[in-house]
């Protein structure tokens, strides 16, 4: 019994043992895998830290690949549109245009948007004068943007050559809350204009938009107010409009005028100032001046447009569209030279009666002829043409005008007052009676 009990507990001795010992090793391959479940998770931090930025790079690429393509469909959309251009002018055969016989007068341009009824109005006006002297004027319309509508209508017609403008840059105005739509045109001026000039070589270029009709003798008063541009480089540029060319105001379509305020509303540049005018969009008129008419010969009827039809229905509405078919080439113009045209407007205003006092709409009904009228300073001179219903604005600042926003210049798109060339104590007022 006793010797039972001794190898009994020698068993628990041994059987303790290999407990203890099964213990310590659970133990130590417990304490081995939680050692590496620790550098398990740590990797997987930083597995996951590594997937994050993985994440952010590709994020960053696909944007970056977004940037790309689109980029690309813009130049693919610029070589298409370059391509049409191409086959629309072989189509047109506008080198026959621009032979070495006859060189054209000038190249007319319609600047043009996303107003295609507009543009159609404007087309037909022109073609109604132009088919006869196509090949003295050849007519381009120029588009800033892609409205579908607009390119349609220009390509429809076979006479006209289309040009287009794609600009993507960002636009940054000079001051807070200035029109972006003004600078885009003065972008689309400048690329325009470097086309013509540069790239088909034309010597002139007649700029019109894509709101006005022409009247009967356009084409005949830029033909010989060409040969002025060319002769006296005083003159700075050619125009068909006159800011004060409302009905009540004006009666002879024979009248020219030099004027030192640029009228634009169709008008005419020559090559060697606009070599001046491009490099930099700068410009000063250096003491030059500008031919206008008394009758308008572009009416302008876009009511609708960059400029929110502000002041439309007071100045531009009125305006009278000359309806005289006058021979310009037939008239002596040589008066508007540089040299003879100070002895000019002066005997006119010699002879002119003059007014004093109040009154004067009244006084002037009364006179048959011109008269003159002294004023005082700018304030004096803004309440007299206030009374006659002249405009002075010059807010009244239209897309047309050129120069355009980022174009520094002196020059008001719209003429205050018809006013002598030299001595600016006085202002004339041609009557109709």
């Amino acid at each position: 019994m006793a010797k039972f009990f001794c190898d009994f507990r020698f068993l628990l001795l041994i059987a303790a043992g290999a407990f203890i010992y099964i213990q310590m090793r659970l133990f130590a391959t417990q304490s081995e895998y939680s050692d590496r479940l620790a550098v398990a998770v740590e990797s997987e931090n930083h597995c996951t830290n590594q997937l994050r930025l993985l994440i952010d790079q590709i994020s960053m690429q696909q944007e970056r690949i977004v940037s790309l393509e689109d980029e690309r469909n813009r130049r693919e959309q610029e070589c298409g549109q370059l391509k049409a251009l191409v086959q629309d002018l072989e189509r047109k055969g506008v080198q026959r245009l621009i032979d070495k016989v006859q060189a054209p007068v000038a190249a007319v341009v319609v600047m043009a948007c996303n107003r295609a009824d507009y543009l159609e109005r404007t087309i037909k006006s022109i073609l109604k004068y132009q088919t006869s002297v196509a090949s003295k004027y050849p007519l381009f319309v120029s588009q800033d943007g892609p409205d579908p509508n607009v390119k349609r209508k220009a390509l429809s017609y076979d006479q006209v050559s289309y040009m287009q403008h794609l600009d993507y840059e960002r636009v940054e105005t000079e001051r807070p809350g200035e029109l972006i739509a003004y600078y885009k045109i003065a972008r689309h001026y400048k690329w325009a204009l470097d086309e013509l000039f540069y790239k088909h070589n034309f010597s002139r270029v007649i700029i019109l938009e894509d709101d006005m009709e022409i009247a009967p003798d356009f084409f005949s008063y830029f033909e010989a107010a060409a040969d002025l541009l060319d002769k006296d480089r005083s003159i700075m540029a050619v125009s068909s409009w006159n800011d004060n060319g409302q009905k009540q105001f004006v009666h002879d379509p024979y009248a020219l005028y030099r004027s030192d305020f640029f009228p634009g509303l169709g008008w005419m540049l020559a090559r060697n100032t606009w070599d001046e005018l491009s490099p930099k969009l700068t410009e000063n008129h250096k003491g030059r001046q500008f031919i206008r008419p008394e009758v308008c010969r572009t009416y302008n009827f876009g009511e609708h447009g960059s400029s929110m039809g502000q002041f439309f229905k007071q100045y531009l509405e009125p305006i009278k569209l000359n309806d005289v078919l006058v021979d310009w080439k037939s008239r002596d113009l040589s008066y508007l030279m540089e040299e003879n045209y100070v002895k000019y407007f002066a005997d006119i205003v010699k002879k002119a009666k003059p007014l004093h006092g109040r009154d004067l709409v009244l006084k002037a009904s009364n006179i048959g002829g011109d008269v003159r009228v002294k004023y005082e300073d700018q304030r004096d001179f803004e309440r007299i043409a206030s009374e006659f219903g002249w405009s002075t604005k010059n807010s009244l600042q239209r897309s047309s005008c050129f120069p355009l926003p980022k174009i520094k210049t002196n020059i008001p798109c719209w003429s205050k007052f018809p006013r002598t060339t030299r001595d600016r104590r006085f202002l004339t007022q041609f009557k109709n009676s």
